[in-house]
Protein backbone atom coordinates (compact mmCIF):
# COMPACT_ATOMS: atom_id res chain seq x y z
CA UNK A 1 0.00 0.00 0.00
CA UNK A 2 1.22 3.51 -0.83
CA UNK A 3 0.92 6.19 1.79
CA UNK A 4 0.18 9.40 0.00
CA UNK A 5 1.88 12.47 1.29
CA UNK A 6 1.22 16.07 0.45
CA UNK A 7 4.63 17.67 -0.12
CA UNK A 8 5.16 20.92 1.70
CA UNK A 9 4.77 23.94 -0.55
CA UNK A 10 8.10 24.86 -2.11
CA UNK A 11 8.89 27.92 -4.14
CA UNK A 12 12.59 27.43 -4.87
CA UNK A 13 13.09 26.51 -8.52
CA UNK A 14 14.64 23.14 -9.36
CA UNK A 15 15.70 24.62 -12.70
CA UNK A 16 15.94 28.21 -13.87
CA UNK A 17 17.34 29.87 -16.97
CA UNK A 18 18.12 33.47 -17.82
CA UNK A 19 18.57 34.39 -21.49
CA UNK A 20 19.70 30.81 -22.13
CA UNK A 21 20.92 30.14 -25.67
CA UNK A 22 21.31 26.54 -26.82
CA UNK A 23 23.04 25.22 -29.91
CA UNK A 24 26.18 23.64 -31.28
CA UNK A 25 29.71 24.89 -31.73
CA UNK A 26 28.85 28.27 -30.27
CA UNK A 27 26.00 28.83 -32.75
CA UNK A 28 22.53 29.19 -31.19
CA UNK A 29 19.59 27.37 -32.75
CA UNK A 30 16.94 29.24 -30.75
CA UNK A 31 16.40 32.75 -29.38
CA UNK A 32 17.30 33.17 -25.67
CA UNK A 33 14.97 31.50 -23.17
CA UNK A 34 14.14 32.56 -19.61
CA UNK A 35 11.96 30.37 -17.40
CA UNK A 36 11.85 28.72 -13.97
CA UNK A 37 10.53 25.26 -13.10
CA UNK A 38 9.34 24.69 -9.55
CA UNK A 39 8.49 21.52 -7.57
CA UNK A 40 5.23 19.89 -8.61
CA UNK A 41 4.90 21.80 -11.89
CA UNK A 42 4.19 20.09 -15.20
CA UNK A 43 5.71 21.77 -18.24
CA UNK A 44 4.97 20.62 -21.77
CA UNK A 45 7.89 21.12 -24.15
CA UNK A 46 6.20 21.75 -27.49
CA UNK A 47 7.63 22.09 -30.97
CA UNK A 48 7.65 20.28 -34.27
CA UNK A 49 10.41 17.90 -35.38
CA UNK A 50 13.64 19.82 -35.74
CA UNK A 51 12.38 22.68 -33.59
CA UNK A 52 15.20 22.47 -31.01
CA UNK A 53 13.49 20.38 -28.32
CA UNK A 54 16.24 17.76 -28.16
CA UNK A 55 18.94 20.42 -28.11
CA UNK A 56 17.25 22.10 -25.16
CA UNK A 57 16.81 18.80 -23.30
CA UNK A 58 20.46 17.87 -23.86
CA UNK A 59 21.52 21.25 -22.51
CA UNK A 60 19.34 20.87 -19.41
CA UNK A 61 20.89 17.43 -18.83
CA UNK A 62 24.37 18.88 -19.10
CA UNK A 63 25.20 16.89 -22.25
CA UNK A 64 25.64 20.10 -24.26
CA UNK A 65 27.22 23.32 -23.04
CA UNK A 66 25.05 26.44 -23.17
CA UNK A 67 25.90 28.84 -25.98
CA UNK A 68 25.02 31.82 -23.80
CA UNK A 69 23.06 32.96 -20.78
CA UNK A 70 22.71 30.90 -17.61
CA UNK A 71 21.14 27.61 -16.57
CA UNK A 72 20.93 27.09 -12.81
CA UNK A 73 20.06 24.00 -10.78
CA UNK A 74 20.54 23.74 -7.01
CA UNK A 75 23.38 21.27 -6.28
CA UNK A 76 20.94 18.98 -4.49
CA UNK A 77 18.56 18.72 -7.46
CA UNK A 78 18.38 15.16 -8.78
CA UNK A 79 17.24 14.56 -12.35
CA UNK A 80 15.75 11.47 -13.98
CA UNK A 81 15.49 11.21 -17.75
CA UNK A 82 13.30 8.91 -19.82
CA UNK A 83 14.58 9.08 -23.42
CA UNK A 84 12.43 8.66 -26.48
CA UNK A 85 14.31 5.58 -27.66
CA UNK A 86 15.53 3.07 -25.09
CA UNK A 87 18.17 0.54 -26.13
CA UNK A 88 18.44 -2.50 -23.92
CA UNK A 89 20.21 -5.64 -25.04
CA UNK A 90 17.40 -8.15 -25.77
CA UNK A 91 19.79 -11.01 -24.99
CA UNK A 92 19.97 -9.99 -21.32
CA UNK A 93 16.93 -11.58 -19.59
CA UNK A 94 16.13 -8.82 -17.11
CA UNK A 95 12.90 -8.92 -15.16
CA UNK A 96 10.73 -5.85 -14.85
CA UNK A 97 11.59 -5.64 -11.14
CA UNK A 98 15.29 -5.56 -12.03
CA UNK A 99 14.75 -2.75 -14.54
CA UNK A 100 12.87 -0.63 -12.00
CA UNK A 101 15.49 -1.44 -9.35
CA UNK A 102 18.06 0.35 -11.51
CA UNK A 103 16.34 3.57 -10.44
CA UNK A 104 17.58 3.18 -6.85
CA UNK A 105 20.98 1.64 -7.55
CA UNK A 106 23.04 4.77 -8.25
CA UNK A 107 24.86 4.25 -4.96
CA UNK A 108 25.47 0.53 -5.50
CA UNK A 109 28.97 -0.82 -5.03
CA UNK A 110 30.68 -4.10 -4.26
CA UNK A 111 30.87 -2.89 -0.67
CA UNK A 112 27.06 -2.78 -0.58
CA UNK A 113 25.83 -5.34 -3.13
CA UNK A 114 22.24 -5.37 -1.96
CA UNK A 115 19.10 -3.26 -2.00
CA UNK A 116 17.87 -2.04 1.36
CA UNK A 117 14.33 -2.45 2.68
CA UNK A 118 13.46 1.25 2.09
CA UNK A 119 14.76 0.93 -1.48
CA UNK A 120 12.63 -2.17 -2.03
CA UNK A 121 9.66 -0.14 -0.82
CA UNK A 122 10.46 2.61 -3.34
CA UNK A 123 10.60 0.03 -6.13
CA UNK A 124 7.27 -1.49 -5.07
CA UNK A 125 5.63 1.94 -4.88
CA UNK A 126 6.96 2.92 -8.31
CA UNK A 127 5.47 -0.25 -9.78
CA UNK A 128 2.10 0.45 -8.16
CA UNK A 129 2.07 4.11 -9.18
CA UNK A 130 2.62 3.20 -12.83
CA UNK A 131 0.26 0.23 -12.84
CA UNK A 132 3.04 -2.24 -13.58
CA UNK A 133 3.09 -4.27 -10.36
CA UNK A 134 1.52 -7.27 -12.15
CA UNK A 135 4.45 -7.27 -14.57
CA UNK A 136 7.17 -7.36 -11.90
CA UNK A 137 8.27 -10.96 -12.52
CA UNK A 138 7.98 -10.86 -16.31
CA UNK A 139 10.90 -10.49 -18.69
CA UNK A 140 11.22 -6.91 -19.90
CA UNK A 141 11.91 -7.89 -23.51
CA UNK A 142 8.63 -9.82 -23.74
CA UNK A 143 6.50 -6.78 -22.96
CA UNK A 144 4.60 -4.64 -25.44
CA UNK A 145 6.15 -1.27 -26.29
CA UNK A 146 3.53 0.53 -24.19
CA UNK A 147 4.23 -1.71 -21.20
CA UNK A 148 7.97 -1.14 -21.60
CA UNK A 149 7.48 2.62 -21.49
CA UNK A 150 5.43 2.36 -18.29
CA UNK A 151 8.16 0.19 -16.72
CA UNK A 152 10.82 2.73 -17.69
CA UNK A 153 8.67 5.46 -16.16
CA UNK A 154 8.55 3.38 -12.96
CA UNK A 155 12.35 3.17 -13.02
CA UNK A 156 12.58 6.95 -13.32
CA UNK A 157 10.12 7.46 -10.45
CA UNK A 158 12.01 4.98 -8.25
CA UNK A 159 14.99 7.34 -8.40
CA UNK A 160 12.91 9.92 -6.46
CA UNK A 161 13.99 12.79 -8.73
CA UNK A 162 13.22 16.45 -8.07
CA UNK A 163 13.09 16.98 -11.85
CA UNK A 164 11.81 14.41 -14.32
CA UNK A 165 12.42 14.83 -18.07
CA UNK A 166 10.13 12.69 -20.24
CA UNK A 167 10.79 12.56 -23.98
CA UNK A 168 7.61 11.22 -25.61
CA UNK A 169 7.00 8.51 -22.99
CA UNK A 170 3.62 7.59 -24.55
CA UNK A 171 4.66 7.34 -28.21
CA UNK A 172 4.02 3.58 -28.43
CA UNK A 173 0.54 3.77 -26.89
CA UNK A 174 -2.87 4.09 -28.53
CA UNK A 175 -4.81 7.32 -27.99
CA UNK A 176 -6.82 6.14 -24.96
CA UNK A 177 -3.78 4.63 -23.24
CA UNK A 178 -1.79 7.76 -23.99
CA UNK A 179 -4.39 10.04 -22.42
CA UNK A 180 -4.52 7.80 -19.34
CA UNK A 181 -0.71 7.79 -19.10
CA UNK A 182 -0.50 11.59 -19.29
CA UNK A 183 -3.20 11.90 -16.63
CA UNK A 184 -1.19 9.46 -14.48
CA UNK A 185 1.95 11.55 -14.92
CA UNK A 186 0.00 14.66 -13.90
CA UNK A 187 -1.23 12.90 -10.74
CA UNK A 188 2.25 11.62 -9.90
CA UNK A 189 3.88 15.03 -9.97
CA UNK A 190 1.22 16.30 -7.55
CA UNK A 191 1.61 13.33 -5.21
CA UNK A 192 5.41 13.34 -5.29
CA UNK A 193 6.04 17.07 -5.66
CA UNK A 194 8.27 16.28 -8.65
CA UNK A 195 8.72 18.85 -11.39
CA UNK A 196 8.13 17.39 -14.86
CA UNK A 197 9.13 18.54 -18.33
CA UNK A 198 7.15 16.44 -20.81
CA UNK A 199 7.61 16.13 -24.55
CA UNK A 200 4.50 14.63 -26.12
CA UNK A 201 3.29 14.23 -29.69
CA UNK A 202 -0.29 14.27 -28.36
CA UNK A 203 -0.46 17.96 -27.51
CA UNK A 204 -4.18 18.24 -26.65
CA UNK A 205 -3.92 15.73 -23.78
CA UNK A 206 -0.56 17.07 -22.63
CA UNK A 207 -1.68 20.71 -22.65
CA UNK A 208 -4.86 19.82 -20.77
CA UNK A 209 -2.76 18.27 -17.97
CA UNK A 210 -0.06 20.96 -17.89
CA UNK A 211 0.51 24.08 -15.82
CA UNK A 212 2.99 25.62 -18.25
CA UNK A 213 4.15 25.35 -21.84
CA UNK A 214 7.70 25.73 -23.11
CA UNK A 215 7.44 26.32 -26.86
CA UNK A 216 10.42 26.33 -29.23
CA UNK A 217 10.48 26.93 -32.98
CA UNK A 218 13.93 27.00 -34.57
CA UNK A 219 12.57 27.47 -38.08
CA UNK A 220 10.74 30.73 -37.31
CA UNK A 221 13.04 31.68 -34.43
CA UNK A 222 10.22 31.79 -31.92
CA UNK A 223 10.15 30.80 -28.25
CA UNK A 224 7.56 31.19 -25.52
CA UNK A 225 7.57 30.04 -21.91
CA UNK A 226 4.86 30.55 -19.32
CA UNK A 227 1.40 29.62 -18.13
CA UNK A 228 -0.73 27.58 -20.53
CA UNK A 229 -3.08 30.44 -21.43
CA UNK A 230 -0.25 32.84 -22.15
CA UNK A 231 1.57 30.52 -24.54
CA UNK A 232 -1.62 29.43 -26.29
CA UNK A 233 -2.17 33.08 -27.14
CA UNK A 234 1.32 33.46 -28.62
CA UNK A 235 0.92 34.19 -32.37
CA UNK A 236 3.69 31.83 -33.52
CA UNK A 237 2.43 28.97 -31.33
CA UNK A 238 -1.15 29.52 -32.46
CA UNK A 239 -0.18 29.60 -36.13
CA UNK A 240 1.94 26.47 -35.88
CA UNK A 241 -0.44 24.35 -33.79
CA UNK A 242 -3.92 25.72 -34.52
CA UNK A 243 -4.78 22.75 -36.67
CA UNK A 244 -3.27 20.22 -34.30
CA UNK A 245 -4.78 21.43 -31.06
CA UNK A 246 -8.06 22.40 -32.73
CA UNK A 247 -10.94 23.34 -30.51
CA UNK A 248 -8.94 22.65 -27.34
CA UNK A 249 -6.97 25.88 -27.61
CA UNK A 250 -10.10 27.90 -28.31
CA UNK A 251 -12.05 26.34 -25.45
CA UNK A 252 -9.21 26.82 -22.99
CA UNK A 253 -8.82 30.46 -23.94
CA UNK A 254 -12.56 31.08 -23.66
CA UNK A 255 -12.89 29.28 -20.33
CA UNK A 256 -9.83 30.88 -18.73
CA UNK A 257 -8.33 27.42 -18.27
CA UNK A 258 -6.35 27.00 -15.03
CA UNK A 259 -4.86 24.09 -13.11
CA UNK A 260 -4.55 23.20 -9.47
CA UNK A 261 -0.88 22.55 -9.03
Amino acid sequence: MITRTNPLPQTKAVLSTESLSVGYGGDPVLPPLSFSVRPGELWVLAGRNGSGKSTLLRTILGLLPAVGGTLTRPPSTSIAYLPQVQSLDPIVPMRVWDIVAEGVESGWSFLRPWITAPEKQRIAEALVRTGTESLAKRSFVELSEGQKQRVLLARAIAASPQLLLLDEPTSAMDLKAEEEAIARIADLRRELGTAVILVSHHLPAAIKAADHILFVDAEHQGVAAGAVQEVLADPIFHRQFAGLTGDLCVDMLKDGHRHDA
